[in-house]
């Protein structure tokens, strides 16, 4: 049975199309149509339901130690209030999901994937032998919201006394907004300015509420899953299951800049480094369609009617109006302008690989 956040009703009374989504059932889309949702995004702000994500906390004596054992980023380079992107990794190197940190002045907060929730936490509590620590799913209490766009702080700002220029990107703060005591991290998905929020689960309807009516003078829409895949393929952000899996090591993926090998050991340490000094097999690229066509998800990547690769996302982008994808190929075809075939539906469709992120992200300087 397919779960619902406690949203879902404003989300049908809205006209949003619901649909399955890592065991929950969510609004891909509302009647304003993706495109306007993430032209929205782009040029005022947009609000996303993302509480099918899952939030652990981290306390304990131990708990530095503990995470510094069982990610790849060096947590010691942060400060209390600094949030970062990271990797959890297998043995092998490969990845078990991507996750976000918060260093908060009690402790940790992890942010984890929807679908990789239970294995994540598993995974932790596997590892947690002889470390003094409280590893806590917080997920069902914690309601997850993500306001997005130039606009976002500006409507955010008018909801709270705290000052919300002082917080830098990849911060976050605590703070009460509408009369809801939240944190607040100056993180997204999407290449814009925004916030991610984490607020009582009791409080949302409320807040939700609150927020669109704040905003809607601003252009505020509520976006559904359709707006908010299409914004972080432009930015080329990796999707779970699609850019990265359990297949995928970071270098492949192309989120080595993550790997802290220099600092003490962690979990996949060595094969990460095997895999740094070794060729890769295959490399995450982005690509751009000569003929015109849509690269689709799973389609084979040929180079003199060869299968080399596949797609692992494609669309036309809605901001740069052109078809584009990013897909997996062997590391003698990643050249700028190299030309590849995508074969869709068995006939080949010329492409070349281009820079990434198709978009240039704009965040908070």
């Amino acid at each position: 049975m397919m779960q619902r956040t406690l949203l879902y009703e404003q989300h049908v009374a809205l006209g949003g199309r619901m649909v399955p989504f890592s065991g929950w059932e969510l609004p891909v889309q509302y009647p304003t149509g993706p495109l306007t949702e993430h032209n929205a995004v782009r040029t005022a702000a947009g609000v996303f339901d993302i509480d099918h994500m899952g939030q652990f906390s981290l306390t304990g004596p131990d708990a530095h130690a503990f995470l510094q054992y069982v990610q790849v980023y060096d947590i010691s380079q942060m400060q209390p209030w600094d949030a970062h992107y990271s990797l959890l990794c297998y043995e092998d190197g490969t990845l078990i999901d991507d996750i976000f940190l918060y260093r908060l002045p009690s402790g940790w907060m992890i942010a984890v994937n929807a679908d990789n929730r239970a294995k994540d936490l598993a995974w932790l509590q596997a590892h947690s032998h002889g470390f003094q620590i409280e590893l806590t799913d917080i997920s069902d209490e914690t309601y997850m919201l993500a306001v997005q766009g130039p606009k976002a702080a500006a409507i955010l700002q008018r909801m709270t006394d705290t000052n919300l220029d002082a917080v830098a990107a990849r911060t976050g703060l605590r703070a009460a907004v509408g009369g809801v005591e939240m944190l607040l991290g100056r993180t997204g998905y999407t290449g814009e300015d925004g916030f991610e929020l984490y607020l009582p689960a009791d409080a949302a309807l409320t807040f939700w509420k609150d927020l669109l009516a704040a905003g809607k003078d601003d252009g505020l829409l509520p976006c559904g899953l359709a707006a908010r895949d299409s914004l972080r393929f432009e930015v080329c952000m990796p999707l779970y299951g699609h850019e990265i899996d359990a297949t995928i090591n970071p270098y492949e993926a192309r989120q080595g800049w993550t790997v802290s090998l220099d600092k003490p050991d962690f979990l996949g340490r060595a094969a990460l480094l095997k895999a740094k000094l070794e060729a890769n097999q295959k490399i995450l690229v982005g690509f751009e369609m000569i003929d015109r066509a849509v690269a689709r998800d799973h389609y084979e990547i040929a180079v003199d009617g060869q299968v080399v690769g596949h797609v692992t996302t494609g669309m036309k982008s809605p901001t740069l109006d052109k078809f584009l994808g990013l897909g997996y190929v062997p590391p003698a075809y990643q050249k700028l302008g190299t030309e590849i075939d995508i074969l869709v539906r068995g006939t080949p469709k010329r492409a070349k690989v281009v820079r990434r992120p198709f978009y240039k992200p704009r965040y908070k300087e």
